[in-house]
C-alpha cells in the first residue's frame, strides 16, 4: 500500500491505469477521494428473506441458487431481448428478468449462489423481480465483506464491481486509517457527541451496526457543512470591510420609471425595492440575492435599481446566461425606458452577445469605456477583457446558478466595488437560503402579479396524443399560441436534434398544415433564432417547436399552451422553468406533459410538477429527489462538494455547523492557531478559489 493518502490510486495493488480511469469518472483520484466516495445505500445481509416470506410490492433482498437461465431474442423487434433466470431456496422460487442486457448470460451459472435486490411483483401465477441489482456470491477470503453483515452499495461505473470496490475500500482503510487527520477540535466533538473522523469513515463504509452508521453519517455531514460555512463567513466578514458607492436613491428617474409602467407593482416587489434602496444608499457595497418564482417580476425590480445607479452618473451591467434572454431583456427594458429622460438626456442601452461581429463589438467596447452606454445587457461576452467601464456602479446577474463563482466575480471587478444584485428563479426555502448564502443579503418576491391564473398541468401518455392535438387546434382558433418543446440531452445531442427537426416537419406538413409553425434550437444561427422568436412574439407564428433554449426568460403573454415531449427526460427545475413561459397573460394556460416515466426518480419529478405550481415547493421536492450536489449545480463551489450532507433534511445540523464556524472565525480569523492548522490546510486544498479570504 502507498504511504500517502493523497497519492494516486493508480498505483494501488489491483488498480492500474484502466481501473484508475474508471474510478476517476466518479471523482476518485486519490486514496482520500476513495474514503469520501460514500455508499448510496446499505443492505442488511445479516438476515435475508426466504422466498416464501417475500411481500409483493416491496423492495427486498434474497439469497438463492440459480436453477435455470434463458435468453430470448424478439423476432418482432430487432435488438430487443429478454434475459431470465429462475432462482430458488428451500421455501420456493422466483423469476428475475432483465430487458436488453444479453451480456448477463455470461454472469449467471446454474447452481451458483446469488444475492438479488429488487421489487417483488406477481405476474400471473409467478413471483418476479424486474431488473434487480445482483451480486454473485463466491467463497473467497473477503466473503465477510459481502454477506453476514450490513453491506455498503456504491454508485459505480460499468467495469467496477461492488465486490471489487468493497475490497479496495477495506484494504485502504485498514492500511491508512492511522494517517487520517482530524480537523474538528476535541472540544467541538465533545460538545456535540461526534465520533472522531477515523471511526466515522470506518463506520460509514463498513458499519458495525445501524446505530454506528447513523452516528458516522451525522459526523461526516456536519464536517461537510462546517467546511462549506467557513468561506461563506469569511466572505461576509470581508464584505463588511468593503466600501462601495453611497447612491442617491431618491430622485426623478426611479420615480418616473415606476409611473411609466402599465401595471401596478405587487406588495412583494415594493418590499424588495425598499430593501434595495436601503442597500444602495449605504456606503457599504450591496451584495443581494433576489429570489423569485418564474414570472414574479424580478426584472422590473432590477431595472428600478438600475435607474438609481443611472441618476448618479453610473453605468449598469446586466449579465444573463443566453442570447435569447439577453435580446428579450434588451427589447423589454428599452421599451420601458424609451420615454424616460435622465435629466435632459435619453438613456442609452446596449446589447453585447458573442454573435455580434468584431467591428460592431469593437464599437460597443469603445462606447462602454467612454461612458456612452448607460446600461449594457449581455451574456458571458461581458466578461471578455475588451470590456472596460468608465464608471460601473451596479452589476445585475440573472439566473446566477448558470454561472460559476469565479465567473460571477469577474464583472464586479471591472468597477470599483459596484453594487451587486444577483437574481434567481430557482427558489429555495428562506431559512435554508440564509444559511447557504450567508454572505449575501436575501430578498424574496413571493407573490405573482395580479390576475395570473395557475397553469393547469396534466400528464398524458402516447395514446392520448390526438386529444392533445385537438386542444392545440382549439386554442389556436381562440387566438392563442402554443409551444411544443423537445429535450436536447448532451449525451444524445444529434439524435435529439434530429427528432425535434423531424417532428417539426411532420407537424407542419401532416398535423397542422393550416397553421404557421416556427422552429428554434441552439444549433440555429443567432439571426435565425432571433427571426423565429420575433415572429412568435408578434403573433405571426401559431406554434413554436423548440428545445430548452426556451427554459430561461422568454415572455409571450399570448402563449397559453405548452406541450413538453418526453417530459421524463427533463429535470424538475427545467420543467418548472419551461412551464413559466406560459400563464403570463389573462388566459387559462395548459402545460401538457407527454411522458413514459419508467424510473422512480422520473415518476417523482412528474408527480411533483403536476401537483405543484409553487416554485418554492417544487424546489424542496427537487432537493429531496436529486440531493444537494446536483440541485445546486456542479459550478457552485461548496454545495456541489456535499457528498453526504443534505441541507433540506439536516437543517438543524447545518445551523449548528454555521454557529461553530462563526465561533472559530471570531476567535481565529486567519486560522493560524495550532489547533486550526489542519483545518486551514483542508480548506485551501478543497477550495482553491477561497485562498484570498484571509486564510492563505
Amino acid at each position: 500500500m502507498l504511504k500517502n493518502i493523497t497519492a494516486s490510486i493508480q498505483y494501488l495493488k489491483g488498480v492500474g491505469p484502466k481501473r484508475a480511469k474508471l474510478l476517476s469518472s466518479l471523482g476518485i483520484k486519490t486514496i482520500e477521494d476513495l474514503f469520501y466516495h460514500f455508499p448510496r445505500r446499505y443492505e442488511d445481509r445479516t438476515k435475508f428473506r426466504s422466498i416464501s416470506q417475500l411481500e409483493k410490492g416491496q423492495i427486498q433482498t434474497i439469497k438463492a441458487k440459480v436453477l435455470a437461465r434463458n435468453l430470448r431474442e424478439s423476432w418482432k423487434r430487432r435488438g430487443f431481448s429478454i434475459f431470465e433466470i429462475v432462482v430458488g431456496d428451500d421455501t420456493g422460487k422466483i423469476f428475475c428478468v432483465w430487458f436488453n442486457q444479453p451480456y448477463l448470460k455470461n454472469y449467471f451459472k446454474v447452481a451458483e449462489t446469488v444475492i438479488l435486490y429488487g421489487k417483488v411483483q406477481e405476474y400471473g401465477q409467478r413471483l418476479q423481480m424486474t431488473s434487480p441489482e445482483f451480486e454473485i456470491v463466491q467463497e473467497t477470503d473477503t466473503q465477510f465483506l459481502d454477506i453476514g453483515r450490513i453491506v455498503p452499495i456504491y454508485t459505480l461505473p460499468e467495469g467496477i464491481t461492488q465486490r471489487y470496490f468493497r475490497k479496495l475500500a477495506k484494504e485502504c482503510l485498514d492500511e491508512n486509517i492511522v494517517r487520517i487527520k482530524e480537523i474538528l477540535s476535541y472540544d467541538m466533538r465533545a460538545r456535540h457527541n461526534f465520533l472522531n473522523l477515523a471511526k466515522s469513515l470506518i463506520n460509514i463504509h463498513f458499519p458495525g451496526s445501524l446505530q454506528l452508521q447513523k452516528e458516522a453519517y451525522r459526523r461526516l455531514s456536519f464536517e461537510e457543512f462546517f467546511l462549506f460555512q467557513i468561506p461563506i463567513i469569511l466572505r461576509k466578514a470581508k464584505k463588511k470591510e468593503c466600501l462601495g458607492i453611497a447612491h442617491q436613491v431618491e430622485g426623478n428617474l426611479p420615480g418616473s420609471f415606476i409611473k411609466s409602467l402599465a401595471f401596478k407593482l405587487t406588495q412583494a416587489q415594493e418590499r424588495v425595492i425598499r430593501e434595495i434602496k436601503a442597500d444602495m444608499a449605504s456606503s457599504q457595497q450591496m451584495q443581494r440575492l433576489l429570489q423569485g418564482d418564474v414570472g414574479s417580476g424580478k426584472t422590473v425590480v432590477a431595472t428600478f435599481a438600475a435607474m438609481i445607479a443611472l441618476q448618479g452618473g453610473y453605468q449598469v451591467a446586466f449579465m444573463v446566461p443566453t442570447e435569447i434572454l439577453a435580446r428579450q431583456h434588451f427589447e423589454k427594458i428599452k421599451n420601458q425606458i424609451s420615454k424616460i429622460k435622465n435629466g435632459n438626456k435619453s438613456i442609452n442601452i446596449g446589447l453585447l452577445i458573442s454573435s455580434v461581429n468584431k467591428k460592431e463589438k469593437d464599437k460597443i467596447y469603445e462606447n462602454i469605456s467612454e461612458g456612452k452606454i448607460d446600461i449594457i445587457i449581455g451574456t458571458h461576452a461581458l466578461l471578455e477583457e475588451g470590456v472596460e467601464f468608465k464608471n460601473l456602479g451596479l452589476v445585475i446577474i440573472d439566473e446566477q446558478h448558470k454561472f460559476g463563482v469565479a465567473q460571477r466575480a469577474i464583472l464586479p471587478s471591472k468597477g470599483t466595488n459596484p453594487d451587486l444584485l444577483i437574481m434567481t428563479a430557482t427558489p429555495i426555502p428562506r431559512t435554508l437560503a440564509i444559511t447557504l448564502y450567508g454572505d449575501l443579503d436575501i430578498s424574496v418576491i413571493d407573490e405573482l402579479p395580479r390576475g395570473r391564473k395557475p397553469v393547469d398541468t396534466q400528464l398524458v401518455n402516447e395514446e392520448q396524443r390526438e386529444m392533445v392535438y385537438r386542444l392545440i387546434e382549439t386554442k389556436i382558433k381562440e387566438g392563442r399560441q402554443v409551444y411544443i418543446v423537445y429535450p436536447i440531452i448532451e449525451e444524445s445531442f444529434e439524435l435529439d436534434l434530429h427528432a425535434a427537426v423531424e417532428m417539426y416537419a411532420e407537424l407542419k406538413k401532416d398535423i397542422f398544415p393550416r397553421f404557421k409553425i416556427g422552429l428554434i434550437h441552439g444549433r440555429l444561427k443567432s439571426k435565425e433564432q432571433e427571426k423565429a422568436m420575433s415572429e412568435f412574439v408578434c403573433g405571426k407564428t401559431n406554434i413554436l417547436v423548440a428545445t430548452t433554449v426556451l427554459e430561461v426568460g422568454v415572455d409571450v403573454a399570448n402563449a397559453s399552451v405548452m406541450v413538453i415531449e418526453h417530459a421524463e427526460r427533463f429535470g424538475l427545475s427545467q420543467l418548472h422553468q419551461l412551464r413559466g413561459r406560459i400563464g403570463r397573460g389573462p388566459y387559462q394556460s395548459y402545460c401538457i406533459l407527454i411522458a413514459q416515466a419508467k424510473s422512480e426518480e422520473a415518476r417523482l419529478r412528474i408527480k411533483a410538477i403536476v401537483e405543484n405550481n409553487d416554485g418554492f415547493r417544487i424546489a424542496e421536492e427537487d432537493l429531496k429527489i436529486r440531493g444537494p450536489g446536483e440541485f445546486f449545480g456542479k459550478r457552485q463551489h461548496g454545495l456541489s462538494d456535499l457528498k453526504i450532507a443534505n441541507p433540506l433534511t439536516q437543517m438543524q445540523l447545518l445551523k449548528t455547523a454555521r454557529e461553530e464556524a462563526i465561533k472559530v472565525i471570531n476567535l481565529d480569523p486567519r486560522l493560524e492557531s495550532t489547533q486550526n492548522t489542519l483545518l486551514r490546510e483542508k480548506l485551501i486544498g478543497r477550495f482553491p478559489d477561497y485562498h484570498k479570504l484571509n486564510i492563505a
